[in-house]
This record gives structure tokens, C-alpha cells and sequence, in this order.
């Protein structure tokens, strides 16, 4: 069992407390064995901060995996007929997302465009015969809903240009 008295506050070292910071308590907080884990406050946003690091991650990584290798990304586009040149827009709306995403500006909208993104975007993995597009095409659902979920917690207390 994990007690957490009122006063004590330490998230990996941290030494970050509630009280002396002025936060308030959040009343959706992680728990423990029906205790609340420190007034929730600073792990939400540490488990935020987490999300959109790893979702934003995954964003820049396709921005540059475009950028290296647009070969790739160029032969799906024209199996359906579309225009190879989305792959540059694709490219800066993945890396302008990303960014977003990683320092916590606009987070509620642009999560919101990243899962409409990804639904749009799995349907060029949808090929029953290849076990590898069928991987990506789950793993885009999974990722939109990630962002789902980000566009409805929002970016937390860490972010750039929080006043």
C-alpha cells in the first residue's frame, strides 16, 4: 500500500509540491488503492507531458522518414492515383504537428487533426494480403485514438509558454 502524506511531495526527484506552488488539488487524479497519488496534479502532466512527447515523437519521425526516403511515400500516393507532391505537404503538417504536440501548443486542436489524419491516412494500409500494411493500418487507429485522448485532457500544465 503507498501513503503519501499531504506535505511530501516527490515525483522522481522532483521535489515538487503542491501546496507551496500554489496549484490546486486535481480531483481527476490517478489512484492507488482507492488513495489519491498526490493530489494527481503533478503526474497527470508528467503522464501528459509523456503522451505528447511519444505521439509528437512518432509525427517528427514520419516529417523526416518522408524527408530521407520520399520514395517510399511517393509509390503508395500513386497506387491510388494521387498527386506524389502531398508528400511535402504531409511532410510539414507531420513535423508542424509533431512540434506542437512536443511543446504543448494548440494541443486540443491539432490532436484532434492528427486522429482525423490518421484515420484518412490508414486507409492507404488497408491490404488484407500484406500482414505488414494491416499492422500499420491497426496501429493508425490506435494512434488516433491516442490523440483522441489527448485532444480531450489537453496539453497539461507543462508546456511552452504556459504564463
Amino acid at each position: 500500500m503507498l501513503t503519501i502524506t499531504s506535505g511530501l511531495c516527490d515525483l522522481l526527484a522532483l521535489n515538487v509540491c503542491a501546496n507551496s506552488a500554489g496549484l490546486p488539488p486535481r480531483r481527476d487524479a490517478i489512484t492507488l488503492q482507492g488513495e489519491s497519488i498526490w493530489k494527481g496534479w503533478a503526474v497527470n502532466d508528467l503522464l501528459l507531458l509523456l503522451a505528447r512527447v511519444l505521439i509528437g515523437a512518432l509525427f517528427l519521425g514520419g516529417a523526416v522518414q518522408k524527408a530521407v526516403s520520399p520514395g517510399d511515400a511517393a509509390a503508395l500516393l500513386a497506387g491510388f492515383g494521387l498527386p506524389v507532391a502531398l508528400i511535402w505537404l504531409a511532410l510539414a503538417y507531420n513535423a508542424l504537428a509533431g512540434l506542437a504536440l512536443v511543446t504543448g501548443l494548440a494541443v486540443r486542436p491539432v490532436a484532434l487533426s492528427l486522429a482525423l489524419y490518421c484515420a484518412v491516412t490508414s486507409v492507404f494500409h488497408f491490404i488484407p494480403a500484406d500482414p505488414w500494411q494491416m499492422s500499420i493500418f491497426v496501429k493508425n487507429w490506435a494512434i488516433a485514438g491516442g490523440c483522441l485522448a489527448l485532444a480531450v485532457a489537453g496539453a497539461g500544465q507543462w508546456r511552452v509558454g504556459r504564463g
